[in-house]
Parts: structure tokens; C-alpha cells; sequence
């Protein structure tokens, strides 16, 4: 990256660092179950939610605790159950009319990061009816005040009930892009380990790789606080004991509850101190190829942390050491080995490939596409341009 562009990059990332303190962030309540948050939507006088959720959310009956809860409150519910994985302008829209159309006045999304997406795009659209959703793309391009909104997490990983982002793709470009705005951010959250007792193994070990990712994408950032490394090294220290047991027993309650936990911190600390190029990537390929998000993160994270080398590795090594990855005692390099040894380790005890689809001819242009979405925005150890951006795909194309 040329001189110029990386002065205006760690520029545009210490403004935003010095102006953390001052910033409007909202960390969700955390509501017990389906019945607390009937009787909340009672007490805030509110009669019909729009249920955002996926089809197979939907089929597997995940909603039907939360829609009787609703409906012995005196509370009638519409669902929305197109959501696709990366969910779509077409997805948002769908669920706009909907809510429109059934006289809605609040939102409840169910589901993983795509559900939550489209129910926060849906919200922005709601409240700014005149602003075309390609207009809401970047950085505070909307204001105002959602809908009462909670989110009902039902994978370990996304932290999308904390976050104050909505990932969306164009149905035509394939192009995916980000809304980012305060206001996106979920009043309510229901942590709730029966949400993901039927979780697939594959799906549990995706999305709590996902989790990971975050974790350490904002701990190792130059945009980091005191409470966002809290949560970090909390995260990372619980997906180090509790993934594993989540993945190879499903129905273990305790681990699935400590990784949704887990993903609610990550998703703390990410919110605040933002995430790298491992998502960057990965976002990339999820629009250019509906590569599964936390399946791309898990894969692209040991091979960024290589390529941040010795400019993450004082970070990335004192991590290891506060999670239990390595020793105390261990010094940073080896330390900083370690945790990308157990980060490889722990995706091939759980299946997860090393290389992903990738087309050769598509490179430059995924490139560009993580270049224009990570640059300035995320405060990474290591600044790279487009072009070198470029060696990560060649690393982890099949």
C-alpha cells in the first residue's frame, strides 16, 4: 500500500479511536425466553411482531415457543421466513411489505447473522421509507430510531445480537455490502442454549469458528479498550473448552449455553473494536460465491494471522497466553505459534477444510472488493493494498 493511502487510513481509524468514548453504542438486555419477552412487548403496549427467520429455522419449529408466547399476551405475530444465507435486497424488501402489510409495530429476528441482517436492513428501510437501501451503504448513513427490536440468536457465533452492522447482497451484482449505523443495534436478546440444541455439528463448528474470528480480529486490532479485551480473551478462553464438547454433543446444554455466551461477548468486542481482513475475505466470497460466512472465516483466519506476521504477533501472543492457548510463561513468538496451530488444530478435529472455491480469473476483482470494505474502516495489525490482498486468495484457493 502506498504511503499516502496508509497515512489516510490510520488517520481515518484514530479519529474514530479517539472518538469511542463518545459514541451512542447500545448492548442489548438480555431476556430470559419467549415468555419475558411476551410479557415486554405488552408492558412497551406493542400488538403484532414481524418475525424475521430462515426456512429452515422456520420448519424446524424454533418460532412456535416465541408466536404462542405472543399470542397468550394478547400479541399477534406475521412471519417472514424467506431469509436466504447472505441474505438479499429482495429479502429485505419482502420483509418490509410484510410488515407494512400486517400492521406491524416491532421486530423479533430468529435465526443465525442472516435472519438478524435482514430484520436490520428491514428496520433501517422502515423507519427511512424515502432512502433506497444502496444509500445506506458504509458508515452512519442512517439515523433515527428502529422499531422495538430483539434478536433470538440460534447458532453460537454471529454476535449479530449485539452488533450495529447488517450485511446484505445484491441480487444482481452479487456485491455485498454493509450497513453500519448505531441505530441497527438490537434493543433485546434471548440467549436461550435450547435455540441450538439441533444445531448440525458441521453448522455448530462453522458458527463458533465465526465467534473465534471476531474475538481475535478485535483484540488484535489497533482499536481496542479495556472492556473489548475483556471480552475478547473471555471468548476465546470459553470456544477454547466449550466448541469442541458443543460440536461432538449436541445436546450438552452447558457448552451450548457458554457458546452463546461466548458469541455475545465476541460480538461485544467486535462491535466496538472492529473486525480485519479475515472478514473482509470472507465477505468477498460469501457475495461472489454464497460461500457460508463462519465456513470462510474459519478457513481464512490461520492464513491471515500468517500473513500479519510480526506486526500482530506482541497482541496475538499475549491472547494465547490470557486464553489458555499457551503457557504463561511462553514467549511471544512461540506463543503467537501456538494459537495459530490451535486455531488449524481445531478446525481439522471438526472437518473444516483448509482451502475454499475460489476462481483464479475472480481473484483481482475479490481483491478489490475487500479492499474497498476494509480500507479505511477496519484498524488492522497490518495494512495491505488490493494487490496484496490478493496473496490471501491464492493461500487459501482450492
Amino acid at each position: 500500500m502506498n504511503i499516502l493511502k496508509k497515512i489516510y487510513c490510520r488517520a481515518f481509524q484514530s479519529a474514530f479511536y479517539l472518538a469511542l468514548p463518545f459514541l451512542p453504542y447500545r448492548q442489548p438486555k438480555l431476556l430470559s425466553g419467549s415468555g419475558e419477552a411476551a410479557q415486554l412487548l405488552k408492558q412497551k403496549g406493542k400488538k403484532k411482531a414481524l418475525i424475521v427467520t430462515d426456512p429452515t429455522v422456520y420448519k424446524l419449529g424454533l418460532c412456535n415457543d416465541l408466536i404462542s408466547a405472543l399470542a397468550q399476551e394478547g400479541a399477534g405475530s406475521a412471519v417472514y421466513s424467506g431469509t436466504v444465507a447472505n441474505p438479499t435486497v429482495t429479502n429485505v424488501r419482502e420483509a418490509v411489505e410484510l410488515y407494512k402489510k400486517e400492521g406491524c409495530d416491532c421486530i423479533i429476528a430468529v435465526g443465525g447473522g442472516s435472519a438478524m441482517d435482514c430484520a436490520k436492513a428491514a428496520g433501517a428501510m422502515i423507519i427511512k421509507p424515502e432512502k433506497s437501501i444502496h444509500k445506506m451503504r458504509g458508515i452512519l448513513k442512517v439515523f433515527g430510531k428502529l422499531p422495538l427490536f430483539i434478536a433470538v440468536p440460534t447458532t453460537a457465533g454471529t454476535g449479530s445480537e449485539t452488533t450495529i452492522a447488517a450485511v446484505i447482497t445484491d441480487d444482481n451484482t452479487r456485491d455485498k455490502f454493509t450497513i453500519i449505523s448505531f441505530c441497527l443495534a438490537p434493543h433485546y436478546a434471548i440467549l436461550d442454549p435450547a435455540m441450538t440444541v439441533g444445531l448440525p455439528p458441521a453448522i455448530t463448528a462453522t458458527t463458533g469458528m465465526d465467534a473465534l474470528t471476531h474475538a481475535v480480529e478485535a483484540y488484535i486490532g489497533r482499536s481496542t479498550t479495556r472492556m473489548t479485551r475483556r471480552l475478547a480473551v473471555e471468548a476465546v478462553s470459553i470456544i477454547r473448552t466449550d466448541l469442541y464438547k458443543a460440536y461432538t454433543d449436541g445436546s450438552d446444554r452447558e457448552a451450548r449455553r457458554n457458546m452463546q455466551y461466548a458469541a455475545y461477548c465476541a460480538g461485544l468486542a467486535f462491535t466496538i473494536s472492529y473486525v480485519g481482513y479475515v472478514h473482509a475475505v470472507a465477505h468477498s466470497l460469501g457475495g461472489k460465491y454464497n460461500t457460508p460466512h463462519g465456513l470462510a472465516n474459519a478457513v481464512i483466519l490461520p492464513y491471515v494471522l500468517k500473513r500479519y506476521g510480526k506486526s500482530a504477533r506482541r497482541k496475538l501472543a499475549k491472547l494465547a497466553r490470557l486464553s489458555g492457548v499457551s503457557s504463561p510463561s511462553a514467549d511471544d513468538e512461540n506463543a503467537a505459534a501456538q494459537f495459530i496451530t490451535f486455531v488449524e488444530d481445531l478446525n481439522a478435529k471438526m472437518g473444516i477444510p483448509t482451502k475454499l472455491y475460489v476462481e483464479e480469473s475472480d481473484i483481482p476483482e475479490l481483491a478489490i472488493h475487500a479492499d474497498k470494505e476494509a480500507n479505511p474502516l477496519y484498524p488492522v495489525p497490518k495494512l495491505m493494498s488490493a494487490r496484496e490482498l490478493e496473496s490471501i486468495y491464492h493461500d487459501i484457493k482450492e
